[in-house]
Protein backbone atom coordinates (compact mmCIF):
# COMPACT_ATOMS: atom_id res chain seq x y z
CA UNK A 1 0.00 0.00 0.00
CA UNK A 2 1.45 3.07 -1.03
CA UNK A 3 2.03 6.30 2.23
CA UNK A 4 -1.10 7.77 1.12
CA UNK A 5 -2.95 4.88 1.46
CA UNK A 6 -1.72 4.64 5.22
CA UNK A 7 -2.48 7.67 6.00
CA UNK A 8 -6.25 7.32 4.96
CA UNK A 9 -5.87 4.41 7.38
CA UNK A 10 -4.57 6.81 10.11
CA UNK A 11 -7.08 9.31 9.70
CA UNK A 12 -10.08 6.79 9.32
CA UNK A 13 -8.87 5.22 12.90
CA UNK A 14 -8.54 8.56 14.32
CA UNK A 15 -12.17 9.45 13.32
CA UNK A 16 -13.46 6.51 14.60
CA UNK A 17 -11.80 6.11 17.71
CA UNK A 18 -13.13 9.52 17.74
CA UNK A 19 -16.65 8.99 17.03
CA UNK A 20 -16.69 5.53 19.57
CA UNK A 21 -15.79 8.49 22.14
CA UNK A 22 -18.08 10.52 21.20
CA UNK A 23 -20.93 7.61 21.25
CA UNK A 24 -19.82 5.99 24.15
CA UNK A 25 -19.81 8.78 26.40
CA UNK A 26 -23.80 9.06 27.06
CA UNK A 27 -23.70 5.45 27.18
CA UNK A 28 -23.14 5.43 30.85
CA UNK A 29 -27.00 4.75 31.78
CA UNK A 30 -28.14 4.92 35.53
CA UNK A 31 -29.12 1.68 37.92
CA UNK A 32 -32.70 2.01 38.75
CA UNK A 33 -31.58 2.56 42.51
CA UNK A 34 -34.05 4.34 45.38
CA UNK A 35 -34.02 7.79 45.02
CA UNK A 36 -31.31 7.90 48.13
CA UNK A 37 -29.04 4.76 46.88
CA UNK A 38 -28.03 2.75 49.61
CA UNK A 39 -25.49 -0.21 50.13
CA UNK A 40 -27.91 -3.27 49.96
CA UNK A 41 -28.97 -6.14 48.23
CA UNK A 42 -32.02 -4.24 46.32
CA UNK A 43 -29.65 -1.79 45.14
CA UNK A 44 -26.67 -4.05 44.94
CA UNK A 45 -28.86 -6.38 42.67
CA UNK A 46 -30.67 -3.42 40.44
CA UNK A 47 -27.28 -2.50 40.02
CA UNK A 48 -25.58 -6.33 38.80
CA UNK A 49 -28.68 -6.76 36.69
CA UNK A 50 -28.74 -3.05 34.99
CA UNK A 51 -25.21 -4.10 34.10
CA UNK A 52 -25.57 -7.73 32.39
CA UNK A 53 -28.67 -6.48 31.18
CA UNK A 54 -26.55 -3.68 28.98
CA UNK A 55 -23.13 -5.79 28.28
CA UNK A 56 -24.96 -9.52 27.75
CA UNK A 57 -22.64 -10.75 30.76
CA UNK A 58 -23.16 -14.43 30.62
CA UNK A 59 -22.92 -14.66 35.01
CA UNK A 60 -20.77 -13.72 37.88
CA UNK A 61 -20.85 -13.48 41.58
CA UNK A 62 -20.80 -11.09 43.95
CA UNK A 63 -19.85 -10.64 48.03
CA UNK A 64 -20.43 -6.98 49.51
CA UNK A 65 -20.06 -7.24 53.82
CA UNK A 66 -19.67 -3.93 56.08
CA UNK A 67 -17.75 -4.58 59.43
CA UNK A 68 -19.00 -7.68 59.99
CA UNK A 69 -21.89 -8.19 58.66
CA UNK A 70 -22.94 -9.75 54.87
CA UNK A 71 -24.65 -7.19 52.62
CA UNK A 72 -25.17 -9.33 49.58
CA UNK A 73 -23.60 -12.76 48.59
CA UNK A 74 -24.93 -13.90 45.32
CA UNK A 75 -24.47 -15.12 41.68
CA UNK A 76 -26.25 -13.94 38.69
CA UNK A 77 -26.32 -15.28 35.16
CA UNK A 78 -25.51 -18.67 34.16
CA UNK A 79 -21.86 -20.52 33.80
CA UNK A 80 -20.41 -21.48 30.30
CA UNK A 81 -22.56 -25.08 31.08
CA UNK A 82 -25.50 -23.32 31.16
CA UNK A 83 -25.91 -24.07 35.37
CA UNK A 84 -27.61 -20.83 37.05
CA UNK A 85 -24.85 -19.16 39.27
CA UNK A 86 -25.67 -18.86 43.04
CA UNK A 87 -24.05 -18.25 45.94
CA UNK A 88 -22.79 -21.29 46.39
CA UNK A 89 -21.23 -21.79 42.80
CA UNK A 90 -17.94 -22.49 43.39
CA UNK A 91 -15.54 -19.91 40.48
CA UNK A 92 -11.90 -19.15 39.91
CA UNK A 93 -10.37 -15.95 41.53
CA UNK A 94 -7.13 -15.98 39.64
CA UNK A 95 -4.60 -13.75 41.73
CA UNK A 96 -6.89 -12.82 44.08
CA UNK A 97 -5.18 -16.35 45.52
CA UNK A 98 -1.82 -14.29 46.39
CA UNK A 99 -3.56 -12.81 49.33
CA UNK A 100 -4.17 -15.81 50.72
CA UNK A 101 -1.23 -17.17 50.26
CA UNK A 102 0.50 -14.40 51.99
CA UNK A 103 -1.78 -15.34 55.10
CA UNK A 104 -0.52 -18.97 54.79
CA UNK A 105 2.73 -17.33 55.18
CA UNK A 106 1.74 -14.85 57.70
CA UNK A 107 0.36 -17.82 59.85
CA UNK A 108 4.10 -19.52 59.82
CA UNK A 109 5.48 -15.81 60.84
CA UNK A 110 2.98 -16.06 63.81
CA UNK A 111 4.18 -19.21 64.69
CA UNK A 112 8.04 -18.56 64.31
CA UNK A 113 8.30 -20.89 62.03
CA UNK A 114 9.64 -18.12 59.31
CA UNK A 115 10.76 -14.94 59.76
CA UNK A 116 10.07 -12.48 56.75
CA UNK A 117 13.59 -11.00 56.30
CA UNK A 118 15.30 -14.07 56.00
CA UNK A 119 16.36 -15.55 52.58
CA UNK A 120 13.96 -17.94 51.32
CA UNK A 121 17.35 -20.22 50.85
CA UNK A 122 16.84 -20.98 54.42
CA UNK A 123 14.45 -22.95 54.35
CA UNK A 124 13.80 -23.91 50.84
CA UNK A 125 17.18 -25.27 49.67
CA UNK A 126 15.52 -26.93 46.49
CA UNK A 127 15.19 -23.20 45.41
CA UNK A 128 18.45 -22.41 43.02
CA UNK A 129 18.47 -20.13 40.09
CA UNK A 130 20.91 -19.41 37.99
CA UNK A 131 21.80 -16.19 39.06
CA UNK A 132 23.24 -16.57 42.71
CA UNK A 133 21.84 -13.51 43.94
CA UNK A 134 19.03 -15.47 43.84
CA UNK A 135 20.43 -16.63 47.28
CA UNK A 136 19.66 -13.27 48.83
CA UNK A 137 15.78 -13.00 48.12
CA UNK A 138 13.76 -13.28 51.31
CA UNK A 139 10.41 -14.22 52.38
CA UNK A 140 9.52 -10.66 52.54
CA UNK A 141 10.30 -9.87 49.11
CA UNK A 142 8.82 -12.98 47.22
CA UNK A 143 5.29 -11.53 48.90
CA UNK A 144 6.10 -8.26 47.85
CA UNK A 145 7.07 -9.09 44.28
CA UNK A 146 10.49 -7.19 44.95
CA UNK A 147 12.46 -10.37 44.24
CA UNK A 148 14.29 -9.38 40.80
CA UNK A 149 11.91 -12.66 39.23
CA UNK A 150 10.12 -10.96 36.41
CA UNK A 151 8.60 -12.33 32.99
CA UNK A 152 11.32 -10.53 31.12
CA UNK A 153 13.63 -13.27 32.36
CA UNK A 154 11.90 -15.79 33.40
CA UNK A 155 8.38 -15.87 31.10
CA UNK A 156 6.26 -18.87 32.67
CA UNK A 157 2.96 -18.66 31.24
CA UNK A 158 5.29 -19.72 27.39
CA UNK A 159 6.68 -22.43 28.75
CA UNK A 160 5.84 -25.91 29.22
CA UNK A 161 3.61 -25.78 32.85
CA UNK A 162 4.38 -27.55 35.43
CA UNK A 163 1.92 -30.31 37.31
CA UNK A 164 3.27 -29.62 41.05
CA UNK A 165 4.72 -27.00 43.43
CA UNK A 166 8.20 -29.12 43.61
CA UNK A 167 8.20 -29.31 39.34
CA UNK A 168 7.54 -25.72 39.64
CA UNK A 169 10.22 -24.36 41.82
CA UNK A 170 12.72 -27.13 40.04
CA UNK A 171 12.26 -25.69 36.97
CA UNK A 172 13.51 -22.30 38.01
CA UNK A 173 16.87 -23.44 38.27
CA UNK A 174 18.06 -22.11 35.18
CA UNK A 175 16.25 -18.93 35.17
CA UNK A 176 17.60 -15.82 35.82
CA UNK A 177 16.68 -12.54 37.70
CA UNK A 178 15.79 -9.28 36.31
CA UNK A 179 16.91 -7.16 39.07
CA UNK A 180 18.67 -6.89 42.36
CA UNK A 181 16.69 -8.77 45.10
CA UNK A 182 14.46 -5.40 46.76
CA UNK A 183 15.41 -3.45 43.68
CA UNK A 184 12.67 -3.11 41.75
CA UNK A 185 8.86 -4.74 41.66
CA UNK A 186 7.26 -7.21 38.51
CA UNK A 187 4.15 -8.57 39.00
CA UNK A 188 5.77 -12.30 38.60
CA UNK A 189 3.38 -15.32 39.28
CA UNK A 190 6.78 -17.97 40.15
CA UNK A 191 7.41 -15.56 43.31
CA UNK A 192 3.95 -17.33 44.75
CA UNK A 193 5.03 -20.18 43.44
CA UNK A 194 7.97 -20.32 45.32
CA UNK A 195 5.86 -19.05 48.33
CA UNK A 196 3.57 -22.26 48.15
CA UNK A 197 6.25 -24.56 48.54
CA UNK A 198 7.68 -22.83 51.36
CA UNK A 199 4.54 -23.77 53.28
CA UNK A 200 4.82 -26.83 52.36
CA UNK A 201 8.08 -27.53 53.54
CA UNK A 202 8.05 -25.61 56.19
CA UNK A 203 4.84 -26.85 57.76
CA UNK A 204 5.26 -30.56 56.18
CA UNK A 205 2.01 -30.42 54.57
CA UNK A 206 0.43 -30.27 51.39
CA UNK A 207 -0.06 -26.69 50.29
CA UNK A 208 -3.38 -27.25 50.04
CA UNK A 209 -4.35 -29.41 52.96
CA UNK A 210 -3.01 -26.17 55.25
CA UNK A 211 -4.85 -23.48 52.67
CA UNK A 212 -7.74 -25.37 53.88
CA UNK A 213 -7.58 -26.27 57.65
CA UNK A 214 -5.12 -23.45 58.59
CA UNK A 215 -6.79 -20.11 56.48
CA UNK A 216 -10.34 -21.54 54.98
CA UNK A 217 -11.70 -23.26 57.55
CA UNK A 218 -10.95 -21.20 60.51
CA UNK A 219 -12.25 -18.14 58.41
CA UNK A 220 -15.43 -19.89 57.67
CA UNK A 221 -14.63 -20.98 53.97
CA UNK A 222 -16.47 -24.00 53.79
CA UNK A 223 -16.79 -24.29 49.86
CA UNK A 224 -13.28 -22.90 49.41
CA UNK A 225 -10.02 -24.74 47.89
CA UNK A 226 -6.76 -24.19 45.95
CA UNK A 227 -6.09 -27.02 43.05
CA UNK A 228 -2.97 -27.42 41.01
CA UNK A 229 -3.96 -26.27 37.82
CA UNK A 230 -6.98 -24.83 35.82
CA UNK A 231 -7.51 -28.41 34.52
CA UNK A 232 -8.46 -28.98 38.37
CA UNK A 233 -11.45 -26.20 38.36
CA UNK A 234 -14.61 -26.07 38.01
CA UNK A 235 -15.77 -27.67 33.93
CA UNK A 236 -11.80 -26.80 33.54
CA UNK A 237 -12.63 -23.28 34.05
CA UNK A 238 -14.54 -22.36 30.82
CA UNK A 239 -15.55 -19.51 30.56
CA UNK A 240 -16.39 -16.62 27.45
CA UNK A 241 -14.26 -14.42 25.58
CA UNK A 242 -15.77 -11.09 24.56
CA UNK A 243 -15.13 -9.84 20.02
CA UNK A 244 -17.00 -7.64 18.46
CA UNK A 245 -19.78 -7.30 21.00
CA UNK A 246 -20.77 -11.05 20.58
CA UNK A 247 -19.28 -13.72 23.17
CA UNK A 248 -17.54 -17.04 22.65
CA UNK A 249 -17.65 -20.60 25.21
CA UNK A 250 -14.53 -21.04 25.28
CA UNK A 251 -11.98 -23.67 27.57
CA UNK A 252 -9.16 -22.63 29.48
CA UNK A 253 -5.69 -23.72 28.44
CA UNK A 254 -4.03 -26.12 31.18
CA UNK A 255 -2.03 -23.49 33.46
CA UNK A 256 -0.23 -24.55 36.90
CA UNK A 257 -1.93 -22.18 39.32
CA UNK A 258 -0.82 -23.63 42.55
CA UNK A 259 -0.17 -20.62 45.11
CA UNK A 260 -0.12 -17.69 42.43
CA UNK A 261 -4.07 -18.09 40.75
CA UNK A 262 -5.26 -21.21 41.99
CA UNK A 263 -8.51 -20.57 44.77
CA UNK A 264 -11.70 -21.84 43.79
CA UNK A 265 -14.47 -20.58 46.07
CA UNK A 266 -17.73 -19.02 46.28
CA UNK A 267 -19.74 -15.83 47.21
CA UNK A 268 -20.38 -16.59 50.37
CA UNK A 269 -17.36 -17.76 51.19
CA UNK A 270 -15.67 -14.34 49.46
CA UNK A 271 -17.84 -12.71 51.97
CA UNK A 272 -16.35 -14.19 54.84
CA UNK A 273 -12.70 -13.47 53.32
CA UNK A 274 -13.79 -9.94 52.68
CA UNK A 275 -14.70 -9.66 56.69
CA UNK A 276 -11.95 -10.61 57.94
CA UNK A 277 -9.71 -8.71 56.16
CA UNK A 278 -11.81 -5.62 57.58
CA UNK A 279 -12.23 -7.28 60.54
CA UNK A 280 -8.57 -7.31 61.76
CA UNK A 281 -7.56 -10.97 61.44
CA UNK A 282 -11.09 -12.35 62.99
CA UNK A 283 -13.39 -14.00 61.23
CA UNK A 284 -17.29 -13.34 61.49
CA UNK A 285 -17.80 -15.46 64.00
CA UNK A 286 -15.55 -13.65 66.37
CA UNK A 287 -12.86 -16.26 65.82
CA UNK A 288 -9.51 -14.59 66.05
CA UNK A 289 -7.34 -16.22 62.80
CA UNK A 290 -4.56 -13.74 62.43
CA UNK A 291 -3.11 -10.94 64.08
CA UNK A 292 -4.20 -7.51 63.43
CA UNK A 293 -0.22 -6.38 63.36
CA UNK A 294 -0.08 -9.24 60.44
CA UNK A 295 -2.89 -8.16 59.00
CA UNK A 296 -1.50 -4.39 58.83
CA UNK A 297 1.85 -6.01 57.28
CA UNK A 298 -0.09 -7.23 54.26
CA UNK A 299 -2.18 -4.44 53.95
CA UNK A 300 1.03 -1.95 53.59
CA UNK A 301 3.32 -1.87 50.72
CA UNK A 302 7.20 -1.02 51.18
CA UNK A 303 8.38 2.62 51.15
CA UNK A 304 7.24 4.06 47.62
CA UNK A 305 5.98 1.30 46.43
CA UNK A 306 1.88 0.58 46.22
CA UNK A 307 2.10 -3.51 46.40
CA UNK A 308 1.81 -5.36 49.73
CA UNK A 309 1.31 -9.33 50.02
CA UNK A 310 -1.36 -9.66 47.13
CA UNK A 311 -2.90 -6.26 47.39
CA UNK A 312 -2.65 -2.89 46.28
CA UNK A 313 -2.95 0.30 47.42
CA UNK A 314 -4.77 3.04 45.53
CA UNK A 315 -2.88 5.76 44.17
CA UNK A 316 -2.35 8.68 46.31
CA UNK A 317 -5.03 11.67 46.69
CA UNK A 318 -7.74 8.73 45.08
CA UNK A 319 -11.16 8.60 46.84
CA UNK A 320 -12.42 6.79 48.29
CA UNK A 321 -9.25 4.95 49.60
CA UNK A 322 -9.23 1.09 48.70
CA UNK A 323 -6.88 -1.68 49.30
CA UNK A 324 -7.51 -3.59 46.40
CA UNK A 325 -6.47 -6.37 43.29
CA UNK A 326 -7.43 -7.93 40.02
CA UNK A 327 -7.23 -11.93 39.34
CA UNK A 328 -7.16 -12.68 35.85
CA UNK A 329 -7.55 -15.87 33.95
CA UNK A 330 -8.38 -15.91 30.11
CA UNK A 331 -11.76 -17.43 30.87
CA UNK A 332 -12.77 -15.48 33.72
CA UNK A 333 -11.82 -12.08 35.68
CA UNK A 334 -12.12 -10.69 39.11
CA UNK A 335 -11.40 -8.51 41.49
CA UNK A 336 -11.48 -7.36 45.58
CA UNK A 337 -11.24 -3.87 47.04
CA UNK A 338 -11.73 -2.59 50.71
CA UNK A 339 -12.83 0.60 51.53
CA UNK A 340 -10.96 1.31 55.13
CA UNK A 341 -12.88 4.11 56.27
CA UNK A 342 -16.37 2.72 55.88
CA UNK A 343 -15.28 -1.13 56.85
CA UNK A 344 -16.32 -1.86 53.30
CA UNK A 345 -15.24 -5.01 51.28
CA UNK A 346 -16.35 -6.17 47.72
CA UNK A 347 -15.54 -9.00 45.84
CA UNK A 348 -16.63 -9.58 42.32
CA UNK A 349 -15.95 -12.79 39.68
CA UNK A 350 -17.09 -12.37 35.58
CA UNK A 351 -17.04 -15.07 33.86
CA UNK A 352 -15.48 -13.42 30.97
CA UNK A 353 -11.70 -13.00 30.25
CA UNK A 354 -9.06 -10.45 30.86
CA UNK A 355 -9.26 -7.31 28.71
CA UNK A 356 -11.59 -8.58 26.26
CA UNK A 357 -14.44 -8.66 29.55
CA UNK A 358 -13.11 -6.74 32.62
CA UNK A 359 -16.76 -6.99 33.83
CA UNK A 360 -15.90 -6.96 37.36
CA UNK A 361 -13.32 -4.56 37.52
CA UNK A 362 -15.87 -1.74 35.57
CA UNK A 363 -18.13 -3.55 37.98
CA UNK A 364 -16.65 -2.49 41.04
CA UNK A 365 -16.77 1.08 39.77
CA UNK A 366 -20.35 0.91 40.23
CA UNK A 367 -20.90 -0.90 44.01
CA UNK A 368 -18.38 1.76 45.33
CA UNK A 369 -20.26 4.80 43.83
CA UNK A 370 -23.30 2.77 45.94
CA UNK A 371 -21.31 2.35 48.85
CA UNK A 372 -20.61 6.21 48.81
CA UNK A 373 -24.16 7.04 48.48
CA UNK A 374 -23.96 7.68 44.98
CA UNK A 375 -26.19 6.62 42.19
CA UNK A 376 -24.21 4.12 40.45
CA UNK A 377 -23.44 4.42 36.42
CA UNK A 378 -23.61 1.47 34.25
CA UNK A 379 -20.17 1.85 32.42
CA UNK A 380 -19.39 -0.85 29.62
CA UNK A 381 -15.83 -2.45 29.39
CA UNK A 382 -13.78 -0.70 26.77
CA UNK A 383 -13.03 -3.02 24.15
CA UNK A 384 -17.17 -3.58 23.76
CA UNK A 385 -16.56 0.31 21.55
CA UNK A 386 -12.85 -0.59 20.74
CA UNK A 387 -13.74 -3.77 18.74
CA UNK A 388 -16.20 -1.77 16.64
CA UNK A 389 -13.23 0.52 15.89
CA UNK A 390 -11.23 -2.99 15.15
CA UNK A 391 -13.91 -4.39 12.65
CA UNK A 392 -13.94 -1.31 10.33
CA UNK A 393 -9.98 -0.96 10.41
CA UNK A 394 -10.13 -4.38 9.81
CA UNK A 395 -11.97 -3.93 6.45
CA UNK A 396 -10.25 -1.08 5.78
CA UNK A 397 -7.23 -3.30 5.41
CA UNK A 398 -8.79 -5.74 3.20
CA UNK A 399 -10.16 -3.26 1.14
CA UNK A 400 -7.01 -1.53 0.63
CA UNK A 401 -4.98 -4.60 0.28
CA UNK A 402 -7.62 -5.69 -2.87
CA UNK A 403 -7.11 -1.97 -4.19
CA UNK A 404 -3.05 -2.05 -4.31
CA UNK A 405 -3.59 -5.82 -5.91
CA UNK A 406 -5.50 -4.45 -8.44
CA UNK A 407 -3.58 -0.95 -9.31
CA UNK A 408 0.07 -3.01 -8.98
CA UNK A 409 0.67 -2.82 -12.64
CA UNK A 410 -0.59 0.89 -12.85
CA UNK A 411 1.87 1.17 -9.61
CA UNK A 412 4.87 -0.73 -11.37
CA UNK A 413 4.96 1.65 -14.30
CA UNK A 414 4.77 4.56 -12.40
CA UNK A 415 8.10 3.10 -10.81
CA UNK A 416 9.82 1.63 -14.18
CA UNK A 417 12.12 4.50 -14.56
CA UNK A 418 13.10 4.21 -10.74
CA UNK A 419 16.16 2.18 -9.63
CA UNK A 420 15.20 -1.27 -8.08
CA UNK A 421 16.89 -0.36 -4.47
CA UNK A 422 14.16 3.49 -4.77
CA UNK A 423 11.16 0.77 -5.42
CA UNK A 424 12.34 -1.13 -2.52
CA UNK A 425 12.09 1.46 -0.08
CA UNK A 426 8.52 2.70 -1.72
CA UNK A 427 7.19 -0.41 -0.72
CA UNK A 428 9.22 -0.88 2.76
CA UNK A 429 5.77 0.87 4.05
CA UNK A 430 3.93 -1.83 3.47
CA UNK A 431 5.93 -3.97 5.62
CA UNK A 432 4.86 -1.86 8.90
CA UNK A 433 1.94 -4.06 9.26
CA UNK A 434 3.62 -7.51 8.78
CA UNK A 435 6.01 -6.16 11.58
CA UNK A 436 3.15 -5.04 14.14
CA UNK A 437 1.65 -8.77 14.17
CA UNK A 438 5.18 -10.16 14.40
CA UNK A 439 5.99 -8.15 17.24
CA UNK A 440 2.33 -7.76 18.39
CA UNK A 441 2.76 -10.08 21.57
CA UNK A 442 5.68 -8.41 22.93
CA UNK A 443 4.01 -4.88 22.16
CA UNK A 444 1.17 -6.40 24.58
CA UNK A 445 3.29 -8.20 26.78
CA UNK A 446 5.01 -4.42 27.52
CA UNK A 447 1.42 -2.84 28.13
CA UNK A 448 0.78 -5.64 30.38
CA UNK A 449 4.44 -5.91 31.76
CA UNK A 450 3.55 -10.04 31.38
CA UNK A 451 4.89 -11.79 28.44
CA UNK A 452 2.70 -14.39 26.76
CA UNK A 453 1.87 -16.35 22.94
CA UNK A 454 -0.08 -15.47 20.14
CA UNK A 455 -2.53 -18.17 21.22
CA UNK A 456 -3.42 -16.63 24.19
CA UNK A 457 -4.08 -13.10 22.82
CA UNK A 458 -6.21 -14.61 20.75
CA UNK A 459 -8.09 -15.32 24.18
CA UNK A 460 -7.56 -11.98 25.58
CA UNK A 461 -8.27 -9.53 22.50
CA UNK A 462 -9.33 -11.36 19.33
CA UNK A 463 -10.64 -8.26 17.68
CA UNK A 464 -7.15 -7.18 17.85
CA UNK A 465 -5.34 -9.97 16.37
CA UNK A 466 -7.77 -10.04 14.11
CA UNK A 467 -7.33 -6.70 12.51
CA UNK A 468 -3.40 -7.19 13.18
CA UNK A 469 -3.38 -10.12 10.68
CA UNK A 470 -5.97 -9.00 8.08
CA UNK A 471 -3.59 -5.87 8.08
CA UNK A 472 -0.13 -8.24 7.46
CA UNK A 473 -2.08 -10.65 5.35
CA UNK A 474 -3.06 -7.41 3.01
CA UNK A 475 0.14 -5.80 3.09
CA UNK A 476 2.08 -9.03 2.56
CA UNK A 477 -0.49 -9.90 -0.91
CA UNK A 478 0.13 -6.06 -2.05
CA UNK A 479 3.96 -6.46 -1.52
CA UNK A 480 3.62 -9.83 -3.61
CA UNK A 481 1.41 -8.34 -6.62
CA UNK A 482 3.59 -5.39 -6.96
CA UNK A 483 6.56 -7.72 -6.63
CA UNK A 484 5.52 -9.94 -9.71
CA UNK A 485 4.51 -6.37 -11.36
CA UNK A 486 7.86 -4.86 -11.62
CA UNK A 487 9.83 -8.19 -12.91
CA UNK A 488 8.03 -7.79 -16.52
CA UNK A 489 8.22 -4.14 -16.59
CA UNK A 490 11.66 -4.03 -15.89
CA UNK A 491 12.35 -6.90 -18.97
CA UNK A 492 10.22 -4.46 -21.21
CA UNK A 493 12.12 -1.81 -20.37
CA UNK A 494 15.42 -3.57 -21.36
CA UNK A 495 14.00 -3.64 -25.19
CA UNK A 496 15.63 -1.98 -27.52
CA UNK A 497 12.99 0.42 -28.50
CA UNK A 498 12.72 3.74 -26.95
CA UNK A 499 9.09 4.34 -27.32
CA UNK A 500 6.21 4.07 -25.74
CA UNK A 501 4.61 0.19 -25.34
CA UNK A 502 2.11 -0.33 -28.36
CA UNK A 503 3.39 2.91 -30.33
CA UNK A 504 4.42 3.43 -33.81
CA UNK A 505 8.02 2.46 -32.88
CA UNK A 506 7.04 -0.43 -31.09
CA UNK A 507 5.10 -1.36 -34.48
CA UNK A 508 8.21 -0.66 -36.38
CA UNK A 509 10.34 -3.05 -34.24
CA UNK A 510 7.87 -6.12 -34.36
CA UNK A 511 7.58 -5.37 -38.42
CA UNK A 512 11.29 -5.41 -38.39
CA UNK A 513 11.75 -8.75 -36.05
CA UNK A 514 8.73 -10.64 -38.55
CA UNK A 515 10.55 -9.57 -41.61
CA UNK A 516 13.82 -10.97 -40.40
CA UNK A 517 11.99 -13.91 -39.40
CA UNK A 518 10.57 -14.68 -43.11
CA UNK A 519 14.27 -13.92 -44.36
CA UNK A 520 15.34 -16.38 -42.03
CA UNK A 521 13.22 -18.95 -43.46
CA UNK A 522 13.54 -18.47 -46.93
CA UNK A 523 17.27 -18.78 -46.52
CA UNK A 524 17.23 -21.41 -44.62
CA UNK A 525 14.38 -23.68 -47.49
CA UNK A 526 16.79 -22.13 -50.36
CA UNK A 527 19.79 -23.50 -48.48
CA UNK A 528 17.88 -27.00 -47.96
CA UNK A 529 17.09 -26.86 -51.91
CA UNK A 530 20.55 -26.42 -53.03
CA UNK A 531 21.66 -29.46 -50.78
CA UNK A 532 19.37 -32.00 -51.77
CA UNK A 533 20.32 -30.79 -55.61
CA UNK A 534 23.91 -31.30 -54.57
CA UNK A 535 22.76 -34.65 -53.09
CA UNK A 536 21.16 -35.55 -56.79
CA UNK A 537 24.25 -34.73 -58.48
CA UNK A 538 26.08 -37.24 -56.63
CA UNK A 539 23.77 -39.59 -56.87
CA UNK A 540 24.22 -39.35 -60.85
CA UNK A 541 27.58 -38.90 -60.80
CA UNK A 542 27.79 -42.17 -59.06
CA UNK A 543 25.54 -44.51 -61.38
CA UNK A 544 27.64 -42.78 -64.51
CA UNK A 545 30.82 -44.68 -62.80
CA UNK A 546 29.18 -47.56 -62.02
CA UNK A 547 27.52 -48.28 -65.51
CA UNK A 548 31.28 -47.41 -66.78
CA UNK A 549 33.11 -49.91 -64.36
CA UNK A 550 29.90 -52.78 -65.61
CA UNK A 551 30.56 -52.39 -69.26
CA UNK A 552 34.37 -53.22 -69.14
Amino acid sequence: MPIRSYRRLFRLAIALLIASTALGCPATAHATTPSHPTLDAASIDAYVNAFMERTDLPGAVVAVTRGDKVVRAAGYGHTAAGKAMTARTPVPVASLSKSMTAMAVMRLVEEGRVDLDEPVHRYLPEFTMADRRAEKITVRQLLNQTSGMADSAYPDLTRPQAHTLTEAVADMREAGLAAEPGAEWNYHNPNYFVAARLVEVVSGRPFADYMATQVFRPLGMTDTESVDTTDDMPAHARGYVRAYGMLFPRSHPRWFAAGGHGVVTTADDLSQWLIAQNNQGRSATGRRVISAPSVDIMHTPPQGREYAMGWSLSPSGEEPRQIRHTGELLTHNAIQTLLPDSRTGIAIVANTGMISGDDAAVMLEGLVDLAQGKSPAVRTPFTMKADYVLAALTLAAIALGTLGCVRARRWARRTADRPLWRVGLRMLPCAAPIVLFAQLTDLIGLFMNREGTLAQLMYIWPALVIWSAAAALASTVVIIARSLAVLPSRRICALPSQGPIGGDDDAALRRGRVGDIEREGTEAVGEQAASCAQDERVDAEQVFVDEAQRGK
